[in-house]
């Protein structure tokens, strides 16, 4: 009897440890703002080679708004902006008051903003041990949603430290160890804000990514884990050239008049005293140009952005190029955001991000065409074998084909 059950024991160790490893490795890395076409400038050698032993995709359809916060919770939920909740880097419940805004660290890490699953959430409910070294959304203050080892965002942690940390969690212990890992840069997109996406600053910062994906490949192989690892690179959105001689002026227009604006830039959101909707509406439709001025109700459906009771009845979309502004806005434009930007239009090709991976599920040296940002987290599920939400809005099949065969 005492055989048995110490071979009943090993047993059970041995399997445990066999499942451990036998789960994939994947590393989810978010290059804020690199653009579609960074990687076609001949300076980025490492992904490169990341394209020729993997995946490419020609570019990656951000969500609409092609904001940050939203579009990182479009890839972590496989959801569209209005139904995981995020609409906006920053937006106000109008029933309660309170406020989302990317930087206040009280607002992001309050998981009631969270409508959507993050894939973090969907692993580790089945068995999956998941990490971040930063992603939005990853520090809400419920641990049961978000991962097991996460990172509270500081925005000056030097970019080495974040590789170095992830290594750090992949020497861990067997029955410890994370499976799923995100890692967030956010370079290509302060520089491209503040210099534009065609400049020499804008170069430097792309080969300073680059140099990344080199060291992490580096220490993967160190640690005898590069051969065993899927590392997606993605990105949120792209960047295109503004100029602040292209400014629509929202506040002059609507000068007198009872509203509320959120966001500027490339869109904004009017919440207009109900007596006023339709005055509101008809004046921002006179003074139409470069910009397009739509009634929530008629926003058009490919969008996906008019299934959310935060977003107000009003919704304004410059010209790419052009910069919806009140007079606060025109100010901090003048002062951060002189010469890109990024939130119009999703379907506008400057707006597109990279999707480029390798591993041993991915197929090798395959070039494809634009993929869809939400279709990652279902990519996720099926990488590991497990249930995704049912209410998702990505689709496994426009993405699994990038997949080795079994």
């Amino acid at each position: 009897m005492k055989k048995l059950l110490i071979f009943f024991f090993l047993f059970f160790v041995i399997s445990n440890d066999f499942f451990a490893q036998s789960k994939p490795y994947v590393i989810l890395v978010s290059f804020d703002g690199f653009r579609w076409d960074y990687v076609n400038r001949n300076i980025t050698p490492n992904l490169d080679s990341v394209k020729k032993n993997g995946v490419s995709a020609l570019s990656l359809r951000p969500t609409f708004p092609s904001k940050t916060f939203p579009n990182h919770l479009a890839i972590i939920t496989g959801m569209y902006n209005d139904h995981h909740g995020i609409i906006s880097n920053r937006f106000t419940n109008p029933f309660t008051h309170e406020s989302y805004r990317l930087g206040d660290t009280v607002s992001v890490r309050e998981s009631k903003w969270y409508l959507g699953e993050p894939f973090w959430e969907t692993a580790k409910r089945q068995g999956i041990i998941t990490a971040s070294y930063f992603w939005p959304g990853s520090e809400m203050r419920n641990k049961n949603r978000r991962p097991t080892y996460y990172k509270k965002y500081v925005h000056t942690t030097p970019y080495l430290d974040r590789i170095n940390g992830a290594i750090e969690w992949l020497k861990l212990p067997q029955k410890k160890r994370p499976h799923f890992i995100t890692l967030y840069f956010h370079d290509t997109d302060t520089y491209g804000h503040a210099f534009g996406p065609n400049s020499p600053e804008i170069n430097t910062s792309i080969k300073r990514l680059d140099k990344l994906v080199g060291y992490l490949t580096s220490q993967l192989s160190k640690i005898n884990l590069l051969d065993s690892t899927n590392i997606i690179f993605v990105s949120d959105h792209g960047m295109t050239e503004i100029s602040l001689n292209k400014i629509i002026n929202i506040e002059e227009i609507l000068k007198g008049y009872n509203y509320k604006m959120e966001d500027g830039g490339p869109f904004v959101l009017i919440r207009p005293a109900k007596k006023n909707l339709e005055n509101i509406y008809t004046k921002l439709k006179e003074n139409e140009k470069h910009y397009k001025v739509y009634l929530k109700k008629d926003l058009p459906k490919f969008f996906h952005y008019s299934e959310n009771p935060f977003i107000p009845s009003i919704i304004l979309v410059a010209d790419i190029g052009w910069s919806l502004v009140n007079n606060k806005i025109l100010k901090l434009m003048r002062k951060h955001v002189k010469h890109g930007n990024h939130g119009y239009d999703n379907n506008y090709i400057d707006m597109h991000g990279i999707f480029i991976a390798e591993g041993p599920q991915f197929k090798k040296g395959y070039k494809t065409g634009t993929l869809w940002n939400v279709d990652i987290y279902p990519l996720l599920c099926k990488i590991f074998n497990i249930e995704p939400r049912a209410n998702i809005d990505g689709k496994l099949e426009r993405i699994e084909f990038i997949l080795k065969e079994k």
